[in-house]
């Protein structure tokens, strides 16, 4: 089987937590049918400047429902190949509009659509309510979320909440739930290391509107009434400390090439997270080097947890002060074995393999 994926973006060096989603799904298919036989049409390169006509053209397309420079030539482009192919594997519903034309030019393979969110639902949390052109954006979001729904042979969703309100929004059941799954970077761990009494508590994440609100919040709310070590690392983190006076003497470590050291000094992940669509891939991450966590409904939304062997399910301000006070009178070990296990038996890559086989061929 030949497939080529469409994708958002070739990452020049990090990648956020879509990244590492629509990494996996092309590992998937490189495993079972080989790499010569798996291609990637990327709609950008992170590594090239976009032109003041690129963005041009994304304002001139995008009520058409070309999503953020997304083009009509794009898309004959990925025509004109498609045949080349038994499957075409849309790696985000924003390009929903590609399977639209595909179906309406005859093409006879399959057609996949991976839905990281419900977009339409994910954009309104994300975008400021003042930012131009919000709706447009909103509603070319919605629009290919439909197309997808509409034309896509199989659609794929994270989680039983998303496949929810897709089913009830644009009347289609989602054919699989593909739970968040990451190739396994853990090299082990000191498992008799106990938390400190002034327990390091680390927020990880890239710089957006759910993540922002969070850790904002939890300095502003919790750390103040707290004795810990806060830091946050994530990808454009230090331009949130730069525009905000209270993170200016939190330890703020920005665009890491690798995370591994700083999951190892971590005695809790701290993971504030109140808004959003899918899963939290930060939270796989965390899972995968056995950390303990305390987050919030958002953060474990379709990770199957138990609360209290995790570290804690903390939703407001006083939960999170009552857990961290708790710990630091009763230290626990750093590394978490409880996580490393559901992260083996449930959310690595091997555990995926089955589910995109079923989804390319059945």
């Amino acid at each position: 089987m030949k497939v080529l994926f469409i994708s958002f973006k070739r990452y020049a060096g990090i990648l956020d937590g879509g990244g590492m989603a629509n990494q996996r799904n092309v590992t998937m298919a490189q495993q079972m049918y080989g790499e010569d036989n798996v291609d990637v049409f990327y709609v950008h390169d992170e590594g090239k400047r976009r032109s003041l006509g690129n963005y041009l053209q994304t304002l001139i397309h995008m009520p058409r429902g070309y999503y953020n420079g997304f083009t009509p030539k794009m898309l004959r482009s990925i025509a004109d190949r498609a045949h080349e192919y038994d499957c075409i594997f849309i790696n985000t519903s924003l390009f929903g509009i590609i399977a639209k034309h595909l179906k309406e030019i005859g093409y006879k393979g399959k057609v996949i659509v991976h839905f990281h969110n419900v977009e339409s639902v994910y954009y309104e949390h994300r975008l400021p309510k003042r930012m131009p052109f919000r709706q447009i954006l909103i509603r070319c979001a919605a629009l290919n979320d439909r197309y997808a729904c509409q034309y896509a042979d199989r659609i794929v969703v994270l989680n039983q909440r998303d496949a929810q309100m897709i089913a009830k929004e644009y009347g289609r059941t989602p054919d699989a739930i593909a739970n968040i799954a990451l190739k396994d970077k853990f090299t082990g761990a000191d498992e008799a290391v106990m938390t400190n009494r002034k327990p390091l508590c680390l927020f990880m994440g890239s710089s957006f509107a759910a993540n922002n609100e969070g850790v904002l919040w939890f300095v502003q709310h919790v750390l103040p009434h707290v004795d810990i070590d806060f830091k946050v690392v994530g990808r454009g983190m230090a331009k949130l400390q730069a525009a905000h006076k209270c993170l200016q003497n939190v330890d703020v470590v920005s665009d890491v090439p690798d995370l591994a050291p700083y999951f190892a000094e971590a005695d809790f992940m701290v993971l504030p997270i109140f808004s959003g669509s899918g899963m939290k891939v930060k939270t796989c991450e965390c899972l995968m080097y056995g950390k303990n966590i305390l987050g919030t409904d958002e953060t474990f939304e379709g990770y199957d947890i138990d609360d209290a062997q995790i570290g804690g399910r903390c939703n407001t301000a006083q939960e999170y002060i009552d857990a961290l006070k708790h710990y630091a009178a009763h230290p626990i070990p750093r590394f978490n074995q409880y996580a490393r296990t559901l992260y083996l038996e449930q959310y690595s890559e091997e555990k995926s393999v089955e589910v995109f086989r079923q989804l390319f061929e059945g």
